[in-house]
């Protein structure tokens, strides 16, 4: 396992971009994750350990794609009909026997290897069958209809590298080539918790001020969909001492913690004393809206994230800035989420230097295109916000004002879900 030194997450005084920050960070994280090896059926969600290479090709022989007959190309008549007899009959599992004599045709179904000195096949939609002879209309290219060798997968190929985080195809290419186990990553092993004497569980009583954790819930959904294991520690009250001996008894049992709130410069706020306690807490002053200020720092040799208390900005810094930091000690590695240009259906302005989210509705345009709708509430608070959009419009740092009808950058939510 590698060992993270306490100032891995050191950072400046100055607002730093989030690109940079995240380039920053992950330059001195390593994975802290075990490689095992598990059952196919058991990877989905996993973090691959080790390249996989394919100990056969796929498909290993040449084989129909149709339903149709197996004939050879130079049989055919190219400008009118080809009358040729059928000798017999070929199915998946169940190959015909010898070569296809010249002048004749076989009946093939999807999937059946390919008789040997055959080349093409025509779809039976194509062709008319009568008295053991088949027309075949003329038009079809040499080779049409037949899956080559090898032309899904190469034996000896790497199909899938090392740092992937396994999805559904991905699991159906390792069955594919005969694997049945594949060497994995450990999941990562995060405990949770929220804190703060005014905050109270769903289903418990909720008097004067207090108020329901919905953070606490939304980031276990989301760590739980990104395949760690999570360990829900509840809310921890604040008290110096009760919390310091929490944080200090979950840092023995996983890999990395995560909270939202109770990392601000308040005489109530013990998280960032705790932590700091145990190792050493830094505030990163991120150039970005909502969010701003989030806390990274080492307990006990792991690492831990403090995310903002209001409940659309930790889940925004969450996605943006926490999950590609958790995926990186979790041994996976990836491009960043695709995005893709819509039309502002809204005029926007915004302060130079900051990267700023601003949550839309996508609309059809009418013209196969989309306009992005803004969210008419802004609040760092709304979780409804987040609820009643598709994704964010991410706005440059070097951008000043959006225009109605102009591009700009979406990012749907679904695509940082997976």
């Amino acid at each position: 396992m590698a060992q993270l030194s306490n100032d891995c997450f050191a950072t400046g005084e100055r607002p730093q971009r989030l690109a940079e920050a995240l380039a920053e960070i992950g330059a001195r994280l390593r994975p802290v994750t075990e490689p095992e090896e598990v059952l196919l059926a058991a990877c989905a969600g996993r973090v691959l350990a080790a390249d996989v290479i394919a100990p056969i090709a796929v498909p290993r022989l040449d084989n129909s794609a149709v339903d149709g007959f197996a004939v050879h190309f130079a049989d055919l008549d190219p400008v009118r009909e080809t009358i040729l007899p059928v000798i017999g009959r070929a199915a998946a599992g169940h190959p015909f026997a010898g070569e296809l004599p010249r002048g004749q045709a076989l009946r093939i179904f999807t999937g059946a290897t390919m008789p040997a000195g055959a080349d093409t096949v025509m779809m039976q939609e194509d062709c008319r069958l009568e008295d053991g002879r088949v027309a075949i209309r003329p038009g079809i290219r040499r080779g049409a209809n037949r899956r080559l060798a090898g032309e899904d997968v190469a034996a000896g190929a790497t199909i899938l590298a090392a740092g992937r985080r396994l999805l559904p195809a991905d699991i159906g290419l390792a069955a594919s080539v005969g694997l049945a186990r594949l060497t994995v990553r450990r999941p990562l092993r995060v405990a949770l918790f929220s804190t703060g004497d005014e905050v109270r569980d769903p289903g418990q009583p909720l008097p004067q001020g207090a108020i329901y954790d919905a953070n606490r819930f939304t980031l276990a959904a989301l760590l739980a969909g990104h395949g760690f294991a999570v360990s829900d520690l509840g809310i921890l009250p604040d008290r110096r001492e009760q919390l310091l001996a929490a944080i200090s008894r979950a840092t023995e049992g996983h890999d990395a913690l995560i909270s939202s709130g109770g990392v601000s410069t308040g005489e109530e706020d013990h998280v960032k004393a705790a932590i700091a306690a145990l190792g050493r807490l830094d505030l990163w002053r991120l150039a970005i809206k909502p969010g701003r200020p989030v806390a990274l720092g080492m307990a006990g040799g792991k690492p831990y994230i403090g995310l903002p208390g209001n409940p659309a900005a930790a889940f925004l810094t969450y996605l943006r800035f926490a999950r590609p930091i958790l995926f990186r000690l979790a041994g996976a590695e990836g491009e960043e989420p695709h995005a893709f240009a819509v039309r502002a259906g809204f005029g926007y302005r915004k302060k130079t230097g900051r990267l700023e989210w601003v949550r839309v509705r996508l609309v059809a345009d009418g013209a196969g295109g989309w306009i992005a709708r803004k969210h008419p509430k802004e609040g760092a608070g709304l979780l409804t916000s987040i609820v009643m959009t598709d994704g964010i419009v991410e706005l440059e740092e070097d951008r000043t004002e959006v225009a109605e009808g102009e591009y700009v950058r979406f990012h749907p939510y679904a695509a940082f879900m997976a």
